[in-house]
């Protein structure tokens, strides 16, 4: 696994899997690292070759100094790595990114999987969306106080792969701490659209094959949110996995696999 700079000269860690013919870049969730691609990953195996950075203060990766906005930053480092013909891949904030960037003026992908997007904007105006805003109060008061463990607790709790916090080992636990005020810095970015990823033509743009994946057992808002991206993206499929949650990478990776082989098939 190399590390080197990349992505605007960002210090950037990434994971390598595999050397098929198949070329993937794959974007990971906040609060984790590239390495939870691994189930997916060793799965795809022999036939796919596969690229997992970490995001900025994620991972192996340098830890972050705000120089610009970080979902800037992650597109950056994203782009960077992109080479044409790739299967772009992400999840849940990986997943905005990916949107994001596969609609670039002379981007060329071969297929777009877009696994829970935490593109809450896109649910502006739904009954979930407010549900949303009201769940997410308590979370939010805990960042604004700067009570990071509750904060993580809370965000855990909710977006999380089911475990209770007690549950979890004690450095993943230290790490979602840590990295918890990073959530804070994506707000804007994904209830305000600021990056302007919904703006008039743009996913519209995106003509290769789209997979939308969810878990039954998600968040409802990511319903409302899947349904928004549905209707405007022309060449878009729902995927619903049964009894899975929004860390269905991590818990159900055989469904992500499957749905990328059906993509090359």
């Amino acid at each position: 696994m190399p590390e080197g700079l990349r992505g605007g000269g960002f210090p950037t860690f990434w994971h390598s899997y595999g050397h098929g013919t198949h070329h993937a870049l794959m974007l990971h969730c906040a609060l984790a690292h590239g390495g939870a691609w691994r189930p997916v990953a060793e799965r795809l195996a022999p036939a796919w070759q596969i690229a997992a950075p970490d995001m900025p203060g994620h991972g192996r990766s340098a830890d972050w100094d705000r120089r610009c906005d970080l979902h800037d930053q992650v597109t950056g480092i994203a782009r960077d790595f992109l080479q044409p013909g790739m299967h772009l891949v992400g999840h849940s904030f990986g997943a905005t990114v990916a949107l994001r960037l596969a609609q670039e003026p002379g981007v060329s992908i071969a297929s777009l999987t877009l696994i829970e997007p935490v593109l809450f904007a896109a649910a502006r105006g739904t009954d979930a969306f407010e549900a949303h805003l009201q769940a997410g109060q308590a979370f939010s008061a805990a960042l604004q106080a700067k009570e990071w463990e509750r904060a993580a607790r809370l965000f855990t709790g909710a977006w999380g792969d089911g475990r209770a916090w007690e549950r979890l080992p004690p450095g993943q636990r230290a790490g979602n701490i840590k990295r918890i005020p990073l959530i804070g810095e994506t707000e804007r970015c994904l209830h305000e659209d600021t990056a302007g990823i919904l703006r008039p033509g743009g996913l519209e743009s995106i003509t290769v094959p789209v997979r939308l994946i969810r878990g039954t057992d998600t968040m409802p808002v990511m319903t409302s949110i899947h349904d928004a991206l549905d209707a405007r993206l022309p060449n878009a499929q729902q995927v619903i996995v049964p009894g899975a949650g929004h860390m269905l990478p991590i818990t159900h990776p055989e469904a992500v696999q499957a749905e990328l082989v059906r993509l090359v098939a």
